[in-house]
């Protein structure tokens, strides 16, 4: 599903609102004051299910990808846009998954693209995931997936710091 250009709710240094902007207004000035959220599907044997992003992916073609991300929209609470980007990305429904919360990071203290909550389902099947949004997908060891991006794999930017964050001792 090709996205209409999202208003998103403009935070400040504490997360709280204090305005909107367009989705493209956003990227095009390199802001990282917006919210976004992610999950990592991980098997009972440790790996993450890692997709490939479409070639029609405005930003980060062909890239690999946390298992599952998105951008808040305006109005929506973070746990609103992981419900809906579940659905949309994955087919998963939320009440049907084990989920967990693994962190919330910001810009400022932790590097990362935008204000963030990331999370944690375990899954032991492949998601039926949306055609449009991912072309391929591998069950990847976390320090194996850390070989490939050390090795050059292309990838979303945030992926390698979270999956040091959370999965590398």
């Amino acid at each position: 599903m090709v996205h209409n250009d999202e208003m998103l709710d403009i935070v400040d240094n504490n997360d709280c609102i204090i305005g909107k902007k367009k989705r493209s207004e956003i990227y095009s000035q390199s802001l990282c004051n917006f919210r976004v959220v992610n999950a990592f599907v991980i098997n009972s044997q440790g790996q993450l299910w890692i997709p490939r992003r479409s070639a029609q992916k405005r930003i980060f073609p062909l890239c690999l990808d946390v298992s599952m991300g998105g951008h808040v929209e305006s109005g929506e609470t973070y746990e609103d846009a992981l419900n809906r980007e579940l659905k949309e990305e994955l087919r998963i429904d939320l009440s049907m998954v084990n989920i967990k919360l693994l962190g919330y990071l910001t810009p400022h203290d932790n590097h990362v693209s935008a204000f963030m909550k990331v999370y944690e389902i375990k899954l032991d099947s492949d998601p039926d995931y949306n055609q449009n949004d991912f072309i391929a997908s591998f069950w990847l060891y976390p320090s194996d997936l850390m070989e490939w991006l050390n090795k050059g794999e292309p990838a979303k930017s945030d992926l390698a710091k979270l999956v040091q964050l959370f999965y590398t001792k």
